[in-house]
């Protein structure tokens, strides 16, 4: 698929086919795009949590979901949640290194928290990675009061920061163009500014 292509079809999926398994290269294609970005000094500490299974999706669902909302119910379809993590204290340490030489570790010297910055274009690189692989995708966070819950569930070091989920699957039917829910995209002109603001 052309990346012109990947671009326009690129849409927040929120109802998939449950009777409809990823295959496991569609998945490892997302998985290897996302490992593919840009890493602030290399430093390459962007992880992800793969829940597959049934019980891993259902326990996963169980700690982060109060109620059976419609927009949860559509979620809850996706047969892979991909849970991404960042850990700063790595990005800290590399550019403590020689070669960057911030020995004071002081992340506010970073203009921007550029574990969480790597973690984005993670995200993004597998949201395009899955349109090229045919499937639907949508990112969402995990409540911050359940995240520890996630954390301990699942064996996630205490080192590692949530930046949120990557469902993934077949979508249910084409997205509907024109939902009057849907928020109109903003003019170019109102968001490009040339020279000056």
């Amino acid at each position: 698929m052309e990346f012109a292509e990947v671009l326009r079809r690129r849409r927040m999926i929120r109802s998939y086919d449950a009777a409809r398994p990823v295959p496991a290269d569609a998945l490892d294609a997302v998985l290897a795009a996302a490992l593919r970005v840009p890493s602030a000094g290399f430093t390459q500490a962007i992880s992800f949590l793969v829940l597959t299974s049934d019980s891993e999706r259902e326990t996963f669902w169980r700690l982060t979901a109060d109620a059976d909302s419609a927009w949860l119910r559509g979620m809850r379809s996706a047969p892979v949640l991909v849970a991404l993590w960042t850990n700063q204290e790595a990005y800290l340490d590399r550019y403590a290194e020689p070669d960057k030489g911030w020995t004071d570790r002081v992340p506010a010297r970073w203009s921007a928290p550029y574990w969480f910055v790597d973690a984005g274009m993670a995200s993004m690189a597998a949201l395009l990675s899955a349109v090229d692989q045919h499937l639907g995708a949508c990112f969402f966070g995990i409540p911050a009061d359940r995240i520890a819950a996630v954390r301990d569930t699942f064996g996630v070091p205490p080192s590692q920061l949530s930046v949120g989920v990557i469902s993934l699957g077949y979508p249910v039917s084409a997205p509907i163009s024109g939902s009057p829910t849907r928020r109109p995209r903003k003019a170019p002109t109102e968001l490009i500014h040339r020279g000056v603001w």
